[in-house]
């Protein structure tokens, strides 16, 4: 894992790479100022009602006094928002990075490492496939978000939750993805059968290093003359992360599918066979 990482790292800071990671930065910053433009006001009356509504609030406020109280009511508002709308900019993100940038990151990573590996998927089939996995998932990622939106209430659920559901996310899309050109169906089960652990490991932690432009997406709503700058800046580190996992995924898996098909030494093939 530690070696794939360093490695795709390296590759993530490529001026190619880097290049095109704009292009979903240039999709999610269009539909996030169209969304904003007709959405955000009303979405912010909303959250006022619903933040002047929340008993727990109440009490958590009550030792304020009424100035004050209304004043934290009034960031509280868009904040709110913010955090509701992340998660869909997150699958978003990681969406568009399956979509436009996998595929070439992939070709880069098989060029200067496994240009040898027999590519035994691939075609127009499995790209439909990639296409229709990643939307399933994704699609079930954000219904588990919305079902589970009732506990990030509790502190440290919200710390918890969303970073597993989208590494759940992350590993599920990128592993197809990554092996859909290179390996077999029976292949990629069997790969992703002997390799569930260090795969979730990996999406847990993208799914962690995803919340981190969070903190720049809302310093935004802070910093109010600041927030056409920071808000750009969020989405794109958002779309680095999921290319640098991209990588990650892509390293690791086409190493772990090189190691898949070597011949097995004969000593293992000894043990198979059934004794008389």
């Amino acid at each position: 894992m530690m070696d794939s990482f360093q490695r795709a790292l390296s590759d993530s800071l490529r001026p190619g790479v880097l290049l095109l990671s704009l292009a979903p930065l240039a999709l999610m910053l269009l539909l996030a100022l169209g969304a904003g433009t007709n959405y955000w006001d009303e979405a912010v009356v909303w959250a006022h009602g619903w933040v002047g509504q929340a008993a727990w609030l109440d009490w958590s406020l009550g030792w304020l006094n009424a100035d004050t109280a209304a004043q934290v009511r009034g960031v509280l508002a868009p904040l709110v928002v913010v955090a509701l709308v992340t998660p869909l900019v997150v699958a978003g993100a990681l969406l568009l990075v399956a979509l436009l940038m996998t595929p070439a990151m992939l070709r880069l990573v098989a060029r200067h490492r496994f240009a040898t590996l027999a590519r035994l998927g691939g075609g127009v089939r499995s790209w439909f496939g990639s296409v229709s996995f990643s939307l399933g998932s994704t699609a079930l990622a954000l219904l588990l978000l919305l079902v589970s939106l009732p506990l990030w209430l509790v502190p440290p659920l919200i710390l918890v939750l969303p970073p597993l559901i989208f590494g759940w996310l992350t590993y599920r899309v990128m592993s197809y993805d990554v092996l859909a050109e290179h390996a077999t169906p029976a292949e990629r089960r069997a790969l992703v059968r002997r390799h569930r652990m260090p795969l979730l490991a990996m999406g847990v932690i993208t799914g962690y290093l995803s919340a981190a432009p969070a903190i720049v997406w809302a310093s935004g709503l802070l910093f109010a003359a600041l927030f056409w700058l920071l808000v750009p800046v969020a989405i794109w580190i958002y779309t680095w992360v999921f290319a640098l996992s991209a990588l990650w995924f892509a390293h690791y898996c086409l190493q772990a599918l090189s190691q898949q098909r070597l011949p097995q030494p004969a000593s293992t093939l000894v043990k198979a066979l059934p004794h008389e």
